[in-house]
């Protein structure tokens, strides 16, 4: 796994009362929350292509975002945002397969068209993932998402020549990572199950992937806070 190994250590997070940065002087930034899975996956796909001097950190206190955020990157006050040529460009799947493209450093998408249209469906599968997973923790989890977790099971299975979803680390890995092990955390704190059982290519797949320095620089510190956000916001906890 080619990643390039550089120790970061992570920027200052900015609040309302920190002021901004120069925006479109030229610089190319990324906009991100320490905790949040979706903006991890553009800082594991930054990280992996070794772009820590070319892609500037900016983290955002999202529970007190600074006004500047909203009027000036994102109007919605999402993250993540990515600062670059002029433009600022949103959204976690399109902004991973854009840094992969657009910048340099080693591939994380395939040029074998089996293995890019398997790619393509895994990424599309992603949201129905997400969406399952989030709407299981009002019902009963273990049996709400057992088809779920089959489906990657399975889909880890496709091609033997490495542990990853496409045999090689690509960006379906860093698609599913930032959430499976969230939903790994909470249905063993919670609900007292291991997702991983029953299911050997998902756990090894788990291991493989937290070998990578490019993905464990962008753990959470906190990793409880995803568990109290969904004892607050689905049990009423």
């Amino acid at each position: 796994m080619a990643t390039i190994a550089v120790q970061e250590i992570r920027p200052p997070t900015l609040s309302a009362t920190s002021d901004p940065p120069p925006i479109f002087d030229g610089t190319t930034r990324l906009y991100i929350s320490y905790s949040c899975p979706f903006a991890q996956r553009v800082w594991i796909t930054r990280n992996y292509k070794g772009l820590q001097e070319k892609i500037k950190l900016v983290p955002i206190d999202l529970q007190n975002k600074p006004a500047w955020y909203k009027e000036k990157v994102h109007p919605e006050g999402k993250v993540p945002s990515l600062e670059h040529d002029g433009k600022i460009l949103v959204e976690s799947i399109d902004l991973i397969k854009y840094i992969d493209v657009n910048f340099e450093g080693p591939s994380l998408y395939p040029n074998d068209p089996t293995k890019k249209e398997f790619g393509d469906q895994l990424i599309k599968y992603v949201d129905i993932f997400t969406k399952e997973m989030f709407g299981s923790f009002k019902g009963d989890p273990v049996t709400q998402t057992s088809a779920t977790y089959d489906y990657l099971e399975n889909a880890l299975g496709k091609y033997e020549d490495g542990p990853f979803f496409l045999g090689e680390f690509s960006l379906v890995d860093i698609a599913y990572i930032t959430f499976v092990e969230r939903f790994q955390l909470v249905s063993s704190e919670i609900y007292k199950h291991d997702i991983t059982a029953g299911r050997p290519k998902l756990a090894t797949w788990i291991e493989e992937v937290n070998k990578n320095n490019a993905y464990k620089q962008t753990k959470p510190e906190n990793p409880q806070e995803f568990v109290d956000f969904v004892k607050k916001r689905f049990l009423g906890q």
